[in-house]
């Protein structure tokens, strides 16, 4: 199983209708759009990525299947704590994540290590207990094997046996990280 399939299998197990939840970075929209149909019309979704190309693939997508339920933002994701409403903090039933550069968008701009570390602890920080923290790293780009590395040492520090891992065939493919916020 590719691992936003399983990420979005995990996900959907951890999510009910009228639900919060939050991607992280946003990118194309495709796991917006998957949140925004799992917590349906009476569920909130925030949606984060600092590119602006980012933000308009994943407005266009979400106009075109009439989702309304999303708030976008475009901004850095280590300003999480500040950008989704108080009202909210403790009460998110999950968070994604995937980490590395925009698909089809080249490589000039990607996710690093001092962000997303910054963002994860604020996602954490937003879940309710038993919130699930998805999160894709992809360790072929520049500095991504070194951010995957500090992504699971902070997840295990969180989460500990509260941590799933699903490892790509190789050193550079994608690698899976599930955390549940324990009671």
């Amino acid at each position: 199983m590719r691992r936003t399939a399983h990420a979005h299998a995990a996900v959907a197990a951890a999510l009910a209708a009228g639900d919060a939840a939050l991607d992280g970075t946003a990118g194309n929209g495709r796991d917006t759009l998957a949140l925004a149909r799992l917590v349906g019309p009476a569920g909130r979704v925030f949606a984060v990525d600092v590119q602006p190309e980012a933000v308009a693939r994943t407005r266009l997508l979400l106009a075109e299947a009439r989702v309304t339920n999303v708030t976008l933002i475009e901004a850095d994701h280590a300003r999480l704590a500040e950008l989704v409403p108080a009202e909210f903090h403790g009460r998110l039933g999950a968070a994604m994540f995937n980490l590395g550069n925009l698909p089809g968008s080249g490589r000039a701009v990607a996710t690093t290590t001092p962000t997303t570390l910054v963002a994860l602890a604020a996602a954490w920080g937003l879940l309710r207990p038993g919130g699930l923290l998805s999160v894709v790293a992809y360790r072929g780009h520049p500095g991504g094997a070194a951010e995957c590395l500090a992504v699971e040492a902070l997840l295990f520090y969180l989460a500990g046996d509260g941590v799933q891992t699903a490892e790509g065939w190789n050193a550079t493919s994608p690698k899976l990280f599930l955390a549940t916020r324990r009671p």
